[in-house]
């Protein structure tokens, strides 16, 4: 039956996604933007669908066990406030992208200031943070099929095959099959983990008992600090705005903002994405919580597999199939999207311009279908040798992608007349940030907030100071 469901599933996403999709007429604007024409449902379940991953099924559940429901209340908060973002950085980037026919975020940058150094910069800092974060979703769907088929799929194989079928529908459908595979993958995500939690919480007595059960067994699940006295409230105040800042910066999703049918449609979907999480984010955390009813004890890399482990433990072997299947749709609706970003910017934004090349546009289509390869290699090999936790995996990727933010912000808002401040920033907070990850600067001196915060500061002073306050960004050629 698991494996019924699997197949199956992996039958349906290649027929949908593949279906309508005009594989031989394929044109930059078409394989790339999706021709810059989503609705509002489809914009916003790809932007979720491409955001709400690994880190969401496996990294929510794990840290619901780890920490208990303050980490709930963070991330809902967090994420809620991003969509924010999405309406200061977003809709600017639309407009640009409108009138200039940007795709990737270094085309913007380079367009913006001229600067080919900056856009080399910050494109290869996207690159950089988003290669763990792509692992993070190969390392994901690892986990679930080896839980899934008790060993008989081995985290080794189930990496492999996954990352093989992502390759496949990606290559042959580009964007407009990511789009119609993540609609399809946000609406089981949801659904199936709405399931989860019913049928979870009924087998342990139901959802008042579970709760009141945990809570008796570890009251600090429940308490503002969390478990072990996690949060500090400037930790807390760390993680509430540090989602406002890096959620935008995926190129994966900031490559969405120039894909939308209208500046309305953008407007709409960020609404959207503002509400949703407060709802579906507690769900993985409240399985995390009640695992400790089930499994005791559980740390590092076992916690982050506390997910699979209570859906088999008490719900039925076909429903927790069902369950992981929408996990392993949530993974691949990430993992799509980032091999697909990522090869357009290698190839727009650094060979091309480095080559000095033109190519026709089969050649450009063809040399992305390519680099979704290469790019997804790469992911595997990380994959092989994960960190700690699923969170902390994360964490990293994120806080490299945070410091770009004033950037983006600069060259949207105002006009940036000394790129090299923005450089240099960079640089500093780049070196900063790997000699807080591997102890060499304790994280004292951030002062008890998170190093990101002061990461993420000193960009926007060295940003700010090659800033023309006095004109805005122009949005006409």
């Amino acid at each position: 039956m698991i494996y019924a469901i699997l197949i199956g599933y992996i039958a349906i996403t290649f027929w949908g996604s593949l279906f309508g999709t005009k594989i031989k007429n394929a044109t930059p604007e078409s394989y790339f933007m999706a021709d810059r024409n989503l609705g509002v449902i489809s914009l916003f379940f790809t932007i979720l669908a491409t955001n709400f991953s690994a880190f969401y099924f496996l990294g929510f559940a794990g840290e619901g066990y780890k920490i208990g429901f303050p980490h709930y209340i963070m991330m809902a908060l967090g994420t809620s406030f991003a969509g924010l973002s999405f309406l200061i950085i977003g809709t600017k980037v639309w407009k640009l992208g409108q009138q200039h026919g940007y795709i990737t975020p270094a085309e913007l940058v380079y367009g913006q200031t001229k600067s080919r150094a900056l856009a080399y910069v910050f494109s290869a800092v996207m690159m950089l943070f988003t290669l763990p974060y792509l692992a993070l979703q190969i390392i994901g769907g690892g986990y679930i099929l080896e839980n899934l088929t008790s060993g008989e799929i081995s985290y080794s194989l189930g990496i492999v095959l996954l990352t093989f079928i992502t390759i496949v529908y990606v290559v042959l459908g580009g964007m407009q099959s990511v789009a119609k595979t993540d609609l399809k993958q946000g609406v089981l995500m949801i659904v199936f983990m709405f399931l989860a939690v019913i049928l979870v919480a009924d087998d342990l007595g139901g959802l008042h008992v579970a709760n009141q059960k945990a809570a008796e067994l570890v009251p600090s699940l429940f308490e503002l600090s969390g478990m072990d006295a996690h949060y500090t409230p400037l930790k807390w105040l760390s993680f509430l705005v540090f989602w406002f800042f890096c959620v935008p910066m995926f190129p994966q999703l900031f490559m969405r903002f120039y894909i939308a049918k209208d500046v309305n449609i953008l407007k709409k979907s960020a609404l959207l994405y503002a509400g949703i999480p407060i709802v579906i984010s507690l769900l993985p955390v409240f399985i995390g919580v009640w695992g400790h009813l089930s499994f005791p004890g559980l740390e590092g890399k076992a916690s982050d597999q506390i997910l699979p482990m209570m859906l088999m433990e008490h719900t039925t072997d076909w429903f927790a199939a069902l369950v992981m299947t929408g996990a392993i749709a949530a993974f691949m609706s990430t993992l799509d999207s980032q091999l697909l970003a990522l090869s357009t910017m290698f190839n727009r934004d650094f060979y091309l311009p480095m080559s000095g090349k033109v190519w026709n546009i089969k050649q450009e289509v063809l040399a992305g279908r390519l680099m979704v390869g290469v790019f997804a290699v790469i992911g595997l090999i990380i994959a092989f040798n994960p960190f700690d936790t699923i969170f902390d995996m994360g964490k990293m990727a994120f806080s490299g992608l945070a410091i770009l933010f004033p950037i983006a912000l600069a060259i949207t808002r105002f006009k940036l007349t000394r790129p090299w401040f923005a450089i240099l920033g960079v640089c500093v907070c780049l070196l900063l940030l790997f000699a807080f990850h591997y102890g060499l600067i304790s994280k004292s001196v951030a002062l008890g907030f998170e190093p990101f915060i002061l990461l993420i500061v000193l960009s926007f002073f060295f940003t700010f100071l090659g800033v023309d306050f006095k004109t805005p960004a122009g949005l006409s050629k």
